[in-house]
């Protein structure tokens, strides 16, 4: 109604601390937690955040309602399944879990050693319309519907399709954010029938070889965004659209970076619990004991003051962990010493496990995701390494920031946009960056960074003291920036 506030619910696979396997998760949680806080009167609080109900998530014992709906459902004999909705009070918004265990009890999140679950289209396109008519059954009118990546992109689908003239969805708005442009949901022609959809039915053309999600996606929403300005002009060339630059390109001025924001309560070397002593931008001298802590838990030598350099992240191509790799030998000759953690690519992981073997006190390689042990190496080591292939956006180098670490980045994409290069812009600088993928151009990097710590003095102490004092904070960046978007997409939406 004309006057009310915004009404907005986000759908999204993955929700810190619920369920994560990347930066995703951590989006959407401080995101939405940051929308509760702006306290702006045009938007209805708490927002919705619709997430997978699975294996891994526990049922809460806050539970404020729960909702057993009967959801069309093409794979079910009769055509509908009986999908439960648990609506949980969360930090600043609402959880609501869609559980339907036939679709998420499983052992993976999308896949399992075998690889992507064969019917992910069937499990997420449920998941969308669950949402949906949970939506419904509020009765009362959604102004923006915010998808996150492929996953909720059938949400799209069915705005159009099946909620056309529907009171409470067709009217809505949506933002659609693009966190990896990798992925997008590709259903074969075989397998259109687990999104009820079926070739020449209006929705697939009767030649096609199957649909493309993510692009439906983009297709119909009335915003698009990713996550940097920088990545969004990147993916409008064929080298970072991952075969969608066309699409976004056609969007025109509705599709724009947005950059992601750091939750500066949960990273915070001032109040961390996890580091042996707490330090700030005004007072780093606990950073120190962080650093003799961090090597004297992976056996190295805390008195050898050579630099140390630490890389955190998944282990696929994309990140430049086989660049690291590479250039390890130089690095180690150079009196550098390494740590590395990440799981994932067994032929990453691989030659990190030889060389830490082959040199235990200058190397380590901490094959997992370990929170703790992530929290020690952004404050204990000298340098953080980030030289990813591309970057929408990147939180390793904001959390590395703010820990008083200067990064050594690839310089695209919301890494180009976050860290300020020091050798270019010399007293300016944040951190250290390169342009073009190599193991010379990385070397060259971590040389002019270690030349720096080396000679000390205002020059190296300037550089950590402009790192700190970067405000990525959500409620003050990103946040008011999606909610101008949502305004935006409505007004569009009214018009069309």
């Amino acid at each position: 109604m004309p006057g009310m506030p915004m009404r907005v619910a986000m759908l999204a696979s993955e929700c810190e601390p619920w369920a994560k396997t990347g930066g995703l998760a951590d989006v959407v949680d401080a995101l939405a937690r940051a929308l509760g806080e702006l306290g702006d009167a045009e938007l209805e609080t708490p927002v919705d955040v619709f997430l997978p109900r699975y294996r891994g998530v526990p049922e809460p014992a806050n539970i404020e309602r729960t909702l057993a709906l009967r959801v069309p459902d093409p794979r079910a004999p009769s055509g509908i399944s009986t999908v439960t909705v648990l609506d949980v009070p969360a930090n600043g918004y609402r959880l609501r879990l869609v559980d339907h265990p036939a679709a998420f009890d499983r052992d993976g999140f999308y896949g399992d050693d075998a690889g992507d679950y064969r019917d992910n289209a069937w499990r997420f396109g449920l998941f969308c319309r669950t949402a949906l008519e949970a939506l419904r059954a509020d009765g009362r009118p959604l102004d923006v519907l915010h998808l996150h990546d492929w996953h909720t992109a059938a949400a799209a689908v069915q705005r159009d399709v099946r909620y056309a003239s529907d009171p409470v969805i067709d009217g809505a708005a949506m933002l659609m954010t693009l966190h990896n442009l990798a992925f997008h949901g590709w259903t074969p022609k075989e397998a259109l029938g687990q999104l009820g959809l079926a070739l020449g039915d209006g929705v697939v053309p009767a030649d096609a070889d199957g649909i493309d999600l993510l692009l439906s996606g983009i297709e119909r929403a009335e915003l698009v965004n990713t996550v940097s300005p920088g990545f969004a002009a990147e993916a409008l060339t064929p080298a970072f659209g991952m075969g969608l630059d066309a699409e976004l390109r056609a969007k025109g001025d509705r599709f724009f970076g947005i950059l992601n924001g750091l939750d500066t309560t949960v990273w915070d070397p001032a109040n961390d619990a996890d580091l042996a002593a707490a330090y700030s931008r005004d007072d780093r001298a606990g950073k120190a004991q962080c650093r003799a802590d961090l090597l004297a838990s992976l056996g190295f030598d805390a008195a050898d003051d050579g630099p140390v350099i630490g890389m955190i992240g998944r282990l696929d191509p994309q990140k430049g962990f086989d660049l690291l790799f590479e250039a390890a030998p130089t690095l180690l000759k150079r009196g550098a010493r390494l740590v590395v953690q990440g799981s994932g690519h067994p032929e990453l992981a691989d030659p990190f496990r030889e060389i830490a073997l082959a040199n235990p006190d200058r190397v380590a390689f901490i094959e997992r995701f370990d929170r703790v042990m992530a929290r020690k190496i952004y404050a204990g080591a000298d340098f953080f390494a980030m030289p990813s292939r591309f970057e929408p956006c990147g939180q390793g180098q904001m959390i590395a920031l703010r820990y008083g670490t200067p990064p050594i980045v690839h310089r695209v994409g919301g890494l180009a946009d976050t860290v300020i290069d020091e050798s270019g812009s010399p007293g300016k600088g944040t951190g250290f960056s390169f342009a073009g993928p190599t193991v010379g151009r990385l070397l060259a990097a971590c040389d002019a960074a270690m030349r720096l710590r080396a000679r000390g003095g205002p020059a190296w102490e300037g550089l950590l003291d402009r790192g700190m004092a970067v405000d990525f904070d959500w409620v003050s960046g990103a946040a008011p920036r999606y909610l101008d978007a949502y305004r935006r997409a409505v007004e569009i939406r009214a018009r069309s």
